[in-house]
């Protein structure tokens, strides 16, 4: 992937409690972290996430993406991550409401919008999910303003050549394309990205 042109590898930790699947942990990161210079995006949907947030830091995660149902202080969570020399990301779930990100927007370095239901790859893309990129993308300029500073807006779940033009349009700026990205296999990794970023 990175050899194909992808900007990060994104890296979904399940826990089977959070969301009905389980994936991996930090070994895993830790063993990826030898193999690319990419930064890697750990999006932890798991509960309670601040026991494990040191565990994925240590292990190679350069950006820690967290939900605010993961634990009963998410601004305390923010704060762990970022004193860990973290960048800090928050997930917004398809039910979850924009204005949980009005009191972190200023802490945050990436705000990840689920555009599918968190859990399994190759679901369809939500609607509702573009309406809420846009309200981000309004919040994340008015706070940035002509400076350097960046918030990422990502967005995560159904995209393809079809959703990510629709998305982009509405304001996200990163894209998650794990089923769109592998298609194929290795040897057409590169004409995955290459049709993604065309589209």
């Amino acid at each position: 992937m990175e050899a194909a042109g992808a900007d990060y590898i994104h890296v979904d930790v399940m826990d089977g409690h959070f969301v009905p699947n389980i994936t991996l942990g930090p070994a895993i990161v830790r063993a990826i972290r030898p193999h690319t210079n990419l930064p890697l995006d750990v999006h932890l949907m798991i509960s309670p996430v601040d026991p494990f947030v040191k565990d994925f830091a240590e292990a190679g995660a350069d950006i820690i993406t967290v939900h605010p149902e993961a634990g009963p202080h998410v601004h305390r969570t923010i704060q762990l991550i970022k004193g860990l020399g973290k960048k800090a990301g928050l997930s917004l779930n398809p039910g979850t409401p924009v204005e949980a990100v009005d009191p972190l927007l200023a802490d945050l370095d990436l705000v990840l919008v689920m555009s599918v239901n968190p859990g399994f790859g190759g679901q369809s893309f939500i609607e509702g999910a573009l309406g809420k990129i846009a309200a981000l993308r309004g919040r994340i300029d008015r706070l940035v303003g002509g400076s350097e500073r960046r918030i990422d807006l990502e967005v995560d779940g159904g995209i393809n050549v079809e959703t990510a033009p629709r998305a982009r349009a509405a304001g996200a700026d990163v894209f998650v394309a794990g089923t769109a990205g592998f298609a194929g296999g290795p040897a057409k990794y590169a004409e995955n990205l290459r049709r993604l970023r065309g589209a």
